[in-house]
């Protein structure tokens, strides 16, 4: 599941219009507005190309090697019983470390750190293909593209392939991509850390709720918690996989300046499909007003981190609270470079002046998804 995008095309400029109309007195330096990212672009263009370069190498060394029978017999096994094969630990020889230097390229086009572990990841590219991979037909090997032009699949001969990527083909595909929940776990990290030390107030991901800072701190502190979510349906290429959706939660902290806290969404794999996670989405406790925004994203694989938290930051940082809540939504939005707007990282949707004591079905901005929200109090042990 990909939900279809919309493709949000802000000048980084009319942050600062949109802002000082949502609030008199609040105005924002445009140049230091506009200047800031103007180098961003080509970084995140280039950290696209490098993972889409990194993963196509991979795809051409996997299928060369695929004339070996042992080494394809392996694959075929794993290929039908798993989801997704661990490549990279399943090669050897040449081949693991030709596999390898790709999960290195990968890693550091994402600004992730070497720790993160092995990313590519191996799957056939639709359940129809089970068939005739089980039969014998002779497998093409393509990288996951992150958009919807041709795909370009390999033999083992070295020859190349156009592929529909609306159009399934019967012969089997490898498809070769990342292991999304992993990346977007250690993403999310770097985006809190980066975040922190550009002075963006922002909670771990993974981290558990912070106290109330009140009277009431030893009894507890109230968040909202998502019931049910769901994403709008769509008709995305088969060479794609599982959606990794997170959300940045914005909103002004007690100290009166802006934070992001990021909220990761591991579940949420397929479109028109309702999950019921009992999630934590907002810790008010962090918060000084009853209200807070949602952009709701989803990285499609090429995401710089440390480049996106320095593009936020670098919009939101000179946001200051005016006495009333302001919106946030379109700050984040804007801070993002046009160029970045391609596939990835993706605006999914996103949720205006979320309240404490919203109960019921919030359905997002651009219409792509609802959340049903409660009042939940975590009481403290």
């Amino acid at each position: 599941m990909r939900p279809r995008h919309l493709r949000r095309r802000g000048a980084l400029a009319a942050a600062a219009t949109t802002l000082a109309v949502l609030c008199a007195g609040q105005t924002l330096a445009a140049p230091q507005a506009t200047a800031a990212p103007t180098s961003t672009p080509h970084v995140r263009t280039s950290a696209a190309s490098e993972v889409h370069a990194a993963e196509d190498a991979a795809a051409r060394a996997i299928a060369a090697a695929l004339t070996d029978p042992a080494w394809r017999a392996r694959v075929r096994q794993a290929a039908l019983t798993s989801h997704e094969v661990a490549v990279t630990a399943l090669a050897d020889g040449a081949l693991k470390t030709t596999l390898a230097s790709a999960d290195h390229r990968i890693a550091a086009a994402k600004g992730l750190g070497p720790g993160v572990g092995p990313l590519l990841r191996l799957r056939l590219g639709d359940p129809s293909m089970r068939g005739a991979l089980t039969a014998g037909t002779e497998p093409w090997v393509a990288a996951a593209t992150s958009d919807d032009g041709p795909v370009t699949a390999y033999d083992g001969e070295g020859g190349t392939h156009t592929l529909d990527a609306r159009e399934t083909p019967a012969r089997p595909v490898y498809v070769v991509d990342l292991d999304g929940s992993r990346a977007l776990a250690a993403g999310l990290d770097v985006l809190h850390e980066e975040l922190a030390r550009r002075g963006v107030r922002s909670a771990a991901p993974a981290a558990e709720p912070k106290r109330a800072r009140t009277s009431a701190a030893a009894a507890g502190f109230w968040t909202t918690r998502i019931g049910a979510v769901s994403l709008s349906d769509d008709e995305e290429p088969w060479i794609k996989g599982d959606a990794e959706i997170y959300t940045l939660v914005t909103g002004f902290g007690h100290d009166g300046k802006v934070r992001v806290d990021p909220v990761d969404m591991p579940y949420l794999d397929d479109d028109g499909t309702v999950y019921r996670p009992q999630q934590i989405l907002v810790n008010w406790s962090s918060y000084k007003y009853d209200l807070a925004d949602a952009v709701m994203m989803e990285d499609d694989g090429s995401t710089n981190y440390r480049d996106l938290a320095k593009a936020i930051a670098a919009i939101l940082l000179t946001v200051t609270d005016q006495g009333a809540y302001i919106p946030l939504v379109n700050a984040v939005l804007d801070a993002i470079p046009d160029d970045w707007w391609t596939d990835d990282p993706d605006y999914v949707d996103s949720w205006y002046t979320l309240a404490r004591t919203d109960n019921g079905t919030r359905y997002g901005a651009r219409g792509n998804g609802w959340m049903t929200l409660e009042p939940y109090f975590v009481q403290e042990l």
